[in-house]
């Protein structure tokens, strides 16, 4: 595997300008670099303005509903699915301030559960089923879409509503299909942006605000 792959990338080298390595190749990547960071801070601070308000209704409804004894069920696909994750890790564990874990998970992490549904099922329903068995009235449901239009995304929030749950959806490219799914009671952060990317970076910052919020909406502020 490892001559395969060395004779692969020795072949797309030879077709490119990293051949070279020429210095000026160097300094347009540079540029390209710093293209990415000075994108990604211009799309956060014109977020901010538009994301303050969702946030701060998010972060109330979360922490409400741990209040209550309830949980929050996140899921995602790929990168989204790492969101996910991350964000159940953040609440199970803790984020900054130290106190008792919270109750949250992400449906994206058991490989038996997700294989099996999307083997005998189909792929569209591999969160659907599992908020249909483990969500409940007062729980709430992160369902995070880049595009807004994934399949078993939009499935989940199908059955969270049939579930009397709540929903906190976190999209971009205008909420695709998923902004006309959500009801009243649910929370729209939809990222100003179409590229994946630059979304998926405001979303990671919008997961660690609420985090922070349920944080301080819980233990107060110093």
């Amino acid at each position: 595997m490892s001559i395969i792959c060395t004779g692969f990338i020795r072949s797309l080298c030879n077709n490119s300008p990293v051949s070279e390595m020429q210095p000026d190749f160097r300094m347009d990547l540079k540029s390209r670099i710093n293209k990415h960071f000075t994108d990604s801070a211009h799309l956060k601070l014109q977020a901010m303005a538009l994301l303050a308000d969702p946030l701060t209704r998010a972060s109330e409804r979360m922490a409400q509903c741990l209040m209550n004894e309830g949980k929050i069920l996140s899921c995602g696909n790929g990168g989204s699915a790492a969101d996910a994750q991350h964000f159940a890790a953040e609440l199970l564990n803790r984020f900054e301030m130290e106190r008792p874990p919270l109750a949250a998970m992400a449906l994206s992490t058991d490989t038996s559960t997700l294989t099996s549904i999307a083997n005998d099922y189909s792929y569209n329903d591999v969160f659907s089923k599992q908020v249909r068995a483990l969500g409940k009235s007062g729980d709430l449901l992160l369902a995070i879409s880049t595009s807004g239009n994934s399949p078993n995304v939009m499935e989940a929030i199908h059955a969270a509503h049939d579930r009397h749950m709540g929903v906190i959806a976190l999209t971009g490219k205008k909420g695709g299909k998923m902004a006309g799914m959500l009801g009243p009671n649910d929370v729209h952060i939809c990222v100003p942006a179409d590229r994946t990317a630059r979304i998926q970076e405001v979303h990671l910052l919008c997961l660690h605000c609420m985090c922070d919020a349920i944080d301080c909406l819980l233990l107060g502020v110093e």
